[in-house]
């Protein structure tokens, strides 16, 4: 799935298009450390699992660049709670 994750790094956002409309979360690297400040999808994106499939390439993202992830969002601290496979990569 992250392979369908770009990083847009003017825009330090992490981005997932899907039928031309984008959900995205915000990010900030700090050493090791990925922050993630905000999480949001396109209105017509909600509720079809777009963000899921966004926070999901950005853990495998963090993971396979070695970093603990440091969720401010309230989305994405949630996802990643409920997805236990990623409980190593909070910090």
């Amino acid at each position: 799935m992250s392979s369908d994750v770009r990083d847009n790094v003017d825009r330090h956002r992490f981005e997932l298009e899907r039928n031309g409309e984008i959900a995205f979360a915000t990010y900030e690297r700090r050493g090791s450390d990925l922050v993630i400040r905000h999480v949001e999808a396109a209105l017509p994106l909600r509720g079809t699992g777009a963000a899921s499939d966004l926070m999901q390439g950005v853990v495998e993202i963090a993971r396979s660049e070695g970093r603990k992830i440091t969720p401010l969002c309230g989305y994405a601290r949630t996802w990643i709670r409920r997805h236990k496979e990623y409980s190593d990569l909070l910090n």
